[in-house]
């Protein structure tokens, strides 16, 4: 009796107002009121004949209070959007949008991160790469230094990867302001995600090194993004880098560092393919990628969190060794698929006039290993306060 008294009530409100939008929320009160799964599913096939024919969009909200196995109002409703939230040990809670069914539509399966914020909800559909191809320009990037145009072939070629290895404090960030800095002198936008330091000890550290990306950001050449990585999802970063690329024009992404990334997928195997695809879309734009990745180690052997070099198209290694009593640093190149690179390894050292890069250390055996051997140190390795030649 109470179902069908508050059945009729709503109805015939319905009936008075004519909506184009009615909401139930929720349905787990008319399955109470309905004790049984029969009358249940003859009241909801009841409530469709009803707006049948009528210009009327029904939402039934469900919080699945009988158990996930209850699929009778599923099979009777034209669509089925699921909502899922997951509360990783740190951090904001993630939430994500699964669509199981829309029948006449075509629409992108799988998992879609959603923020809840001021103004409603935002929703980040996944990224398909094979939905997005533009023709560009297939050219050289170079970085203003020349040694090290040299030793990438003439630099990082339009449409490709590439990532910095090595660790901490060997120059890798640095290196990737110099490109974003030599991008925005030739008037092209870059895209900069910092995970791992702040802005402000970017813009020190930069202006320090002669590398003054500042005047940049003031022209909005230069966007840089500090990322909170326990405060937002992967789904939400490739959307911003998308919008980015698409409505901001974009040339170059840098994401400093990997590491930082990591750390807000909430399940590591997901990484890779999170990449793959967010790579494939921006070399398919003609944009220039780098990624930064620390390894974890100083000297001799290094391990990275997680192995994505096969991802990129170009990879720079870096590298500590010992010489004369001093800490000196070494790159070499040990991968790019668009193109011949040099197969030497050469010193580079950074300081207040910038970066530099020395010749190919051809005398030395070891480097990567932390203690290289040699017959002529001093003619290839230079003093602290020489610049390099």
């Amino acid at each position: 009796m109470e179902l069908n008294r508050t059945t009729t009530v709503l109805l015939e409100e319905v009936e008075r107002v004519k909506p184009v939008r009615v909401v139930f929320d929720s349905l787990s009160e008319l399955r109470m009121l309905a004790e049984t799964a029969l009358r249940y599913r003859r009241q909801i096939l009841q409530m469709k004949q009803f707006f049948a024919g009528r210009k009327c969009t029904v939402l039934l909200l469900d919080d699945r209070s009988a158990g996930a196995k209850d699929l009778q109002i599923e099979s009777i409703a034209h669509g089925v959007l699921c909502l899922n939230i997951a509360s990783p040990e740190y951090g904001v809670a993630r939430r994500q949008l699964y669509i199981q069914k829309i029948r006449g539509v075509q629409f992108h399966g799988g998992n879609h991160d959603l923020i809840l914020k001021k103004g409603g909800v935002v929703v980040f559909p996944r990224l398909i790469a094979a939905e997005h191809h533009t023709k560009f320009a297939r050219e050289s990037f170079g970085s203003g230094v020349a040694e090290l145009d040299t030793l990438l072939g003439g630099g990082l070629d339009r449409g490709t990867s590439t990532m910095f290895m090595g660790p901490p404090g060997t120059g890798k960030s640095t290196l990737a302001t110099q490109f974003a800095f030599a991008a925005a002198q030739r008037g092209e936008k870059v895209l900069l995600f910092i995970f791992d330091e702040t802005l402000g000890t970017l813009l020190t550290r930069s202006r320090k090194l002669g590398i003054d990306i500042e005047p940049a950001m003031k022209q909005g050449l230069i966007e840089v993004r500090q990322i909170d990585a326990a405060e937002i999802s992967p789904g939400e970063l490739a959307y911003e880098i998308r919008c980015a690329v698409d409505l901001g024009h974009t040339r170059m992404v840098i994401i400093d560092s990997i590491n930082g990334y990591l750390n807000a997928m909430p399940e590591e195997r997901y990484l890779s393919l999170q990449l793959h695809e967010l790579l494939a879309f921006l070399n398919q734009q003609g944009v220039i990628t780098i990624m930064v990745l620390a390894q974890q180690g100083l000297i001799g052997s290094l391990n990275a969190a997680v192995d994505l070099s096969y991802l990129a198209d170009t990879v720079i290694l870096w590298r500590y060794f010992e010489a004369r009593g001093s800490l000196r640093q070494a790159l070499s190149v040990v991968k790019k698929r668009s193109g011949n690179h040099e197969r030497t390894i050469r010193e580079i050292k950074v300081d207040k006039g910038g970066i530099h890069v020395g010749k190919p250390l051809k005398d030395f055996q070891g480097v990567l290993t932390g203690v290289p051997s040699f017959d002529r140190a001093a003619e290839h390795i230079n003093d602290e306060d020489t610049p390099l030649t």
